[in-house]
């Protein structure tokens, strides 16, 4: 009984430092909560709403509340939005330029130039190194408007465009780069910039492998591409989810390189999907503004972002990556 006695104020006391311990993390995180409460949250709510309505330009009222809680059949549409959607002729191409785009630059570009400048810069001079990673920087830091005039000059027509001015040098015929070979170009300086995203996570990932690792698999004979095989990678699966899915993400939602340099739309055949719901939400193309219709295609965008990244963390394992290492007691 006495020992019973002297244990329980042990007792409560940890479960009042516990207690503490939980409200102390709840504090520090409730900053983060609020910003995405207000800024992913909500948006993705009104989003969802915005999509059962034709909400546009031409019916515009001020009553939104009013809309919603009478289910106004003048407003809400239900599903007509994602049905008209999915008959559309250019959705099949606009879903393929998709795909095409995000997959083309996240493997080539994202993920495997990224990943090559960060090996090849870790395995030489320390300042060499950083002075090739700075380069690689450049294009992330440019203001996106200079960046593509930048892009548009090299590929213009000639006597203004760089390469066809090689072209007459070379005594070769000019070429037309923006019909000819557009995605090449629109893959590229999308690739560039985000090269330098994963060569910053994947540096500081390999700067941060024990060297005692390393320096066992050299005892052990290792060539380089052995110890990046059997050392780097394996311990780059962190990096990698985060580069994978982070990237894909954004490269899903991103159009306004496409936009600034070939002014994509469905007449160009360069038109991905996030751009498809701008130019039908927000541009004037189609007469007006169409925010039901728009938001009806970014509801399908949200959609394959998370199968996308849910696929993610089945082929790394996550959970694997986020279980509690297991300590053998003897």
């Amino acid at each position: 009984m006495a020992y019973a006695t002297q244990m329980a104020p042990a007792g409560a006391r940890s479960r009042s430092q516990a207690a503490r311990a939980r409200l102390t993390a709840y504090g520090f995180l409730a900053p983060a909560g609020v910003l995405v409460l207000f800024f992913f949250f909500i948006p993705m709510i009104l989003i969802l709403f915005l999509s059962i309505t034709n909400l546009a330009t031409t019916n515009f009222t001020t009553d939104v509340l009013k809309m919603a809680t009478s289910q106004d059949p003048r407003y809400i549409v239900w599903g007509d939005n994602f049905e008209r959607m999915f008959a559309d002729a250019y959705a099949p191409k606009i879903l393929f330029n998709t795909f095409f785009y995000v997959l083309s630059t996240l493997l080539l570009f994202n993920v495997g130039l990224g990943l090559i400048i960060s090996l090849l810069t870790t395995h030489i001079n320390r300042r060499a190194g950083f002075f090739f990673r700075a380069l690689w920087i450049l294009p992330r830091i440019t203001s996106p408007a200079v960046y593509i005039l930048m892009w548009k000059r090299i590929v213009a027509s000639s006597p203004f465009g760089i390469l066809n001015q090689f072209n007459e040098l070379l005594g070769r015929p000019e070429a037309n780069y923006f019909q000819g070979d557009p995605w090449v170009f629109i893959v590229m300086l999308n690739g560039f910039i985000g090269a330098s995203f994963g060569m910053i996570i994947f540096t500081s990932a390999i700067e941060s492998i024990p060297k005692d690792l390393l320096n066992a698999s050299l005892v052990d004979g290792s060539s380089l591409l052995q110890r990046v095989r059997h050392v780097i990678l394996p311990l780059l699966r962190w990096p990698l989810l985060f580069v994978i899915t982070y990237q894909t993400l954004s490269l899903l939602t991103s159009f306004e390189y496409i936009l600034l340099f070939n002014q994509g739309g469905a007449a160009s055949n360069n038109e991905v999907w996030s751009l498809a719901a701008y130019n039908r939400a927000l541009n004037t193309y189609f007469a007006n503004a169409q925010w039901g219709y728009g938001s009806a295609f970014a509801v399908v965008l949200v959609i394959i972002g998370v199968v996308m990244a849910t696929v993610y963390m089945r082929v790394f394992r996550f959970g694997e990556l986020v279980a509690e290492p297991k300590i053998e007691v003897l």
